[in-house]
């Protein structure tokens, strides 16, 4: 089968996904289609979104791809989505120990414990509910706690393609006394609604 318009088909797939989409998925929805062609297709999109007059762009997060606001925009629909719903919020102790396990993983929760210096099980389940981290297996010492890591969803919460993307440790702190002082965290990219 052959698509007229193979690039407006799948610009209106990565834009209809409801998470990043992989490559593969989208070959897998296109098996017509050479996947060489795609390629190209999806490269001549992200050139085309990276010209000035557009607002949006498609971005590599998470391993798949996701239609995102450029960052030069960020703080006027940062203020006009303050304006229509509230942030999403991570308290102090949430937003340091998501940064221990962040650098750290994966990593049990006695051990963040150690780092922090305080009691962590009641930040790690407010983590877990938000689906930010997850159990990753059981570290093979005496009771065998629980490690855990990173998610997808905290990939796409702070817009990043993989974990290589991480501020350094020095970014992060003044991430969180900035946090600190607004008491309040926005994820760190719009994501066009779908």
């Amino acid at each position: 089968m052959s698509y007229p318009n193979l690039s407006a088909l799948l610009e209106a797939i990565i834009y209809l996904a409801s998470e990043p989409v992989a490559f593969d998925a989208i070959r897998k929805a296109l098996p017509d289609v050479d996947p060489k062609e795609i390629q190209e297709c999806i490269d001549a999109l992200i050139e085309k979104y990276r010209q000035p007059q557009h607002g949006i762009e498609i971005r590599e997060i998470a391993g798949g791809l996701r239609f995102s606001t450029k960052p030069e925009h960020h703080e006027t629909l940062k203020a006009f989505l303050q304006a229509q719903t509230p942030a999403t919020r991570l308290s102090l102790a949430a937003l340091e120990t998501l940064a221990v396990i962040a650098y750290r993983q994966p990593v049990t929760v006695p051990e963040i414990q150690e780092i922090r210096g305080v009691q962590a099980s009641g930040v790690i389940k407010t983590l877990l509910d938000k689906k930010l981290v997850a159990a990753a297996g059981r570290k093979e010492v005496l009771g065998r706690p629980i490690l855990y890591k990173t998610t997808k969803e905290f990939l796409i919460h702070f817009g990043l393609k993989d974990l290589s993307e991480l501020p350094s440790m020095e970014e992060f702190e003044e991430l969180i006394k900035s946090q600190a002082t607004s008491e309040e965290t926005v994820p760190a990219e719009i994501e066009l609604p779908s």
